[in-house]
């Protein structure tokens, strides 16, 4: 196979790739966030160990914490975006970011967004 004909191959793969993202509505953004999910026992765990840390930037306690969704984005390690209730109609947004393994998988708060209502969707911040 000549160099020329391997380029050919290769973006013969390129194109087939291009064409079932689309059609699968699959996001061509690498490195991108997942679509959000309904957050799971592990997010919950890691919205209550930033607690303290959320209060602290956010100048305000919160009676009430509670993971509801969130977005991923693997990174070198994960950045997660998630939404929490903070009580009455009041919610969130969180940025946090966990180190990989070999790190020791630790948590830090990145960033909040305040005030966020229910219906406000996770953005990338």
């Amino acid at each position: 196979m000549q160099p020329r004909d391997w380029l050919l191959c290769c973006s013969d793969v390129g194109r087939v790739w291009m064409w079932f993202c689309l059609t699968k509505k699959m996001p061509l953004l690498c490195g991108g966030t997942t679509e959000a999910k309904d957050a799971t026992e592990e997010v919950q765990k890691i919205c209550d160990e930033m607690k303290p840390h959320a209060e602290e930037k956010a100048g305000r306690k919160f009676d009430v914490f509670t993971a509801k969704s969130y977005k991923s984005q693997v990174v070198a390690g994960t950045n997660y975006f998630i939404k929490v209730h903070v009580g009455g109609d009041d919610f969130v947004h969180l940025r946090i970011y966990k180190t990989l393994p070999h790190a020791g998988e630790k948590l830090t708060l990145h960033g909040i967004q305040t005030p966020k209502a229910h219906q406000d969707p996770i953005e990338y911040f």
